[in-house]
Formats: C-alpha cells, sequence, structure tokens
C-alpha cells in the first residue's frame, strides 16, 4: 500500500508527470482517461490515474492487502477505517490531480497533499481503536524475500500511534499529506473537492503557498453553493 516513497524513482521529470496528470506508480496510466466500471474509488471514474481492473483489490471487505501490502497484520481493520483507507489508497492511484503535489525527488510520491483538519479528525476517529504497528507506513515496515510487509514493532492502537488526526494525517504516510490551514481549500475525498481542485490548481496557488483571502472567499461560496444543491436534491428524492 502505498509504496511509492522507496521504490519507482524517477524516470520522467516532474514536469512531464504534471502535464500527463498522473503519477509514475506501477498501477499507474501515462495519462488520466474515463473509467466507467470502476468497483471502487468511483470518485475518478470520468477522469481516473488507475485502470478499473485495480480497484477490484479494494471492492471487498474486508480488504486484506493491495498489490504486496497486507493491511491486516495487526488484525483486521474496522469497516470505519477501512473506509478512509481505501478513500487514500484511491487518492494515491486514481486521483487525475494527484501530480500536483508531486514529490520533487521521486515521480512516484506526492508530497504535501492538502488535507481537510475535519476529514483528519473524523479519519482518527474512525481508527484510534484499531490496531497499528508502523508510525510511517512508507518506511517502518519490514519488508520479507516475497516483497510483503511485516512489523517490525508490536501493535498498538492508533489511539496510542498518533496523538490525534493532525499527528496522523502528517505522519502516517510521511510527507505526503499535511493539514491546510483553510477549511475549504483541502481535500475530504468527497465530491467536494471538485470546488477545493478549482482553486487549488490556479495560478495563483501554484505561484505562492500561501492562501489569497478572495480564493478562500471564493472557495467558501462555491462550496456553501454546491451543499445548498445537494440538500434540495435530498429532498426531491424523499
Amino acid at each position: 500500500m502505498l509504496r511509492f516513497a522507496v521504490t519507482f524513482f524517477a524516470v520522467l521529470t516532474s514536469s512531464t508527470c504534471q502535464k500527463y496528470g498522473c503519477l509514475e506508480g506501477d498501477t499507474h496510466k501515462l495519462k488520466p482517461s474515463p473509467e466507467p466500471n470502476m468497483h471502487e474509488c468511483t470518485l475518478y471514474s470520468k477522469s481516473s490515474c488507475c485502470y478499473a481492473n485495480f480497484t477490484e483489490q479494494l471492492a471487498r471487505s474486508p480488504v486484506i492487502k493491495v498489490k504486496n501490502s497486507y493491511w491486516n497484520r495487526c488484525g483486521q481493520l474496522s469497516k470505519s477505517c477501512e473506509d478512509f483507507t481505501k478513500k487514500i489508497e484511491c487518492f494515491y492511484r486514481c486521483s487525475p490531480h494527484a501530480a500536483r503535489w508531486i514529490h520533487p525527488n521521486n515521480t512516484a510520491a506526492i508530497r504535501s497533499v492538502p488535507l481537510c483538519q475535519s476529514f483528519c479528525d473524523d479519519w482518527y476517529e474512525a481508527c484510534k481503536d484499531d490496531s497499528i504497528c508502523a508510525h510511517n507506513w512508507l518506511t517502518d515496515w519490514e519488508w520479507d524475500e516475497n516483497g510483503e510487509n511485516r512489523c517490525r514493532n508490536k501493535c498498538i492502537p492508533y489511539r496510542e500511534m498518533y496523538r490525534n488526526g493532525t499527528d496522523m494525517c502528517q505522519n502516517m504516510w510521511g510527507e505526503s499529506f499535511k493539514v491546510s490551514e483553510s477549511s475549504c481549500l483541502c481535500l475530504q475525498m468527497n465530491k467536494k473537492d471538485m470546488m477545493a481542485i478549482k482553486y487549488l490548481l490556479s495560478e495563483s496557488s501554484e505561484e505562492s503557498s500561501s492562501i489569497s483571502s478572495s480564493e478562500e472567499h471564493a472557495c467558501r461560496k462555491k462550496l456553501l453553493k454546491f451543499e445548498k444543491l445537494k440538500g434540495e436534491e435530498g429532498e426531491q428524492t424523499r
């Protein structure tokens, strides 16, 4: 799972990956394209960097392993924790926007993807009673002769491994994610990301790491409109 921080080092330049829109991972396409028959990760079905057959590994629950990485080395994940883990896996493998945050030293990795505080807090809450043995899932495993992950340390609850959602989001996948200062210009791994992505990919965001008040205001306005439309759709289907 996401063993991209130590493998698949640069073959093409970062700019090439950004141009194509996909990372250089072993399950990634060269360019994003529609995948209408995805079993999971359907958030990215209209423009996906992974093939539909990859998502078969995530479609069954409980998920035992993805590629050569076992998810159950400390016991099977709870359904709620598994669901969040799938969201992260789907983003890395399938999102056409992941390469926006490509790691400068590894074209198969991401760095500092801005996650919403609420997403991190909910993720932590979902997993806090599950067990884990690797603080950093990119570097803290033992890899056997078959290339499969094994625990190097003893299994402990997530709530003992990480202090809170912020600690987990910013350490579990190394440098891959950060908690955003904004409550709107950040990713939640759901349909609301469509609004955030628009502003995160804007020229001003590319040129500056800071969040402008105008972008924040525009994002919040779009998000409120989106939530209102979704609410109205829900009322109509009752």
